[in-house]
């Protein structure tokens, strides 16, 4: 597909600084992009790399156009990432779901029950009593458990486990190789050997939750391990046993909860934060990266640090530590002057005393 920059910002929304009439054929990153392609910046850090950039056209904010190189052909949007996705989807446009149905490769209980156009496909296993909604994939090798629920437009892909009874709304995404619902990590210690904790709870996920790759959410000892609508976890993700997330959290890869935390709605946490057990995250709420949680966070609480601590204290900390060798310094000399001193006023007592 080839397509003049004009036309193109007029399906996506934006306006043209610069040569109209240039042609772009597809979509690259700034540092891959060649005359031909149309790239983006999002705010304004990265007008460096596209001076950089040989790319033909580059989408930026519209409050960027004042210093534009006129030599450039510029798209102009008030939000240049949305547009950008937009122009994407023009030249890359989504593969259309095909509906197969069950594939005579997959097993399906027959008491299962699948809805309409849904996919199981070769490999696929689906255990007794499970529901499956209407439009979903179940992909190969996935494992849909005995008793699970799924609401509609449900993806699940290669691989992912749901063991038994676990339940989702709409829109669920498993990515490949993700568990949810194994037994949490509980035991007791009784006469020197580790004992088993049943658990018989299970595990929900509302609706538009998307579970990354190689992620792994516990189910409860009683009740339901719950992640809450909209929440993202990203891969190599675990969430402990009878945890309960709020709406629209977003975690990034190996963040871990132990088991009972909760949160509040749009709760943020950067890659490899660690959480204890039975701890709350206030709402809007920020951990950063590596941070260990060892108390409650408070309502919009921006914490990192092990042990986390508010982020102004940790900056705080952080300036101090890089004091640290001059301090030593300082009481180096301080010391040695304190011990001439000494040394002096001792000489002169003994003088004073003969």
């Amino acid at each position: 597909m080839e397509i003049r920059v004009e036309d193109l910002a007029a399906r996506i929304g934006c306006d043209v600084q610069g040569d109209g009439a240039q042609r772009v054929s597809d979509v690259r990153p700034l540092d891959e992009a060649g005359p031909e392609h149309l790239s983006f910046a999002a705010g304004t850090r990265p007008m460096k790399r596209i001076a950089a950039s040989a790319a033909g056209a580059v989408i930026v904010p519209r409050k960027a156009a004042a210093g534009l190189d006129a030599a450039r052909t510029w798209l102009l949007s008030d939000d240049a990432q949305a547009a950008f996705i937009a122009a994407m989807l023009l030249f890359r446009p989504a593969t259309s779901r095909g509906v197969s149905g069950i594939s005579s490769g997959a097993y399906v209980s027959p008491s299962a029950r699948i809805g309409r156009e849904t996919n199981v496909f070769p490999g696929a296993y689906v255990g007794e009593g499970a529901i499956i909604g209407d439009h979903c994939d179940i992909g190969p090798g996935a494992v849909v458990g005995a008793g699970c629920r799924l609401g509609a437009f449900v993806t699940l892909h290669p691989n992912a486990v749901l063991y038994a009874g676990v339940q989702t709304g709409d829109r669920v995404i498993v990515h490949a190789n993700a568990v949810i619902g194994a037994d949490g990590f509980g035991y007791r210690f009784v006469d020197g050997r580790y004992e088993k904790i049943p658990h018989t709870g299970t595990v929900v996920l509302e609706d538009d939750v998307e579970i990354g790759a190689c992620t792994t959410v516990d189910r409860g000892m009683v009740g339901a391990t719950r992640i809450g609508a909209g929440t993202k976890l990203d891969n190599l993700v675990m969430i402990g046993h009878n945890c309960r997330l709020g709406r629209h959290n977003a975690f990034a890869s190996q963040v871990g909860l132990a088991g009972s935390v909760t949160t509040g709605d749009y709760v943020r946490c950067a890659g490899q934060v660690g959480i204890a057990d039975h701890l709350h995250m206030g709402r809007g709420s920020t951990l950063g990266a590596k941070a260990g949680v060892m108390d409650d966070i408070p309502e919009g609480g921006h914490y990192i640090g092990l042990p986390a601590v508010p982020e102004k204290d940790a900056f705080r900390q952080l300036v101090t530590v890089a004091k640290l060798p001059d301090l030593i310094q300082q009481v180096k000399s301080l010391t040695k002057q304190v011990a001439e001193l000494e040394a002096a006023l001792e000489c002169a007592a003994r003088t004073k005393a003969a």
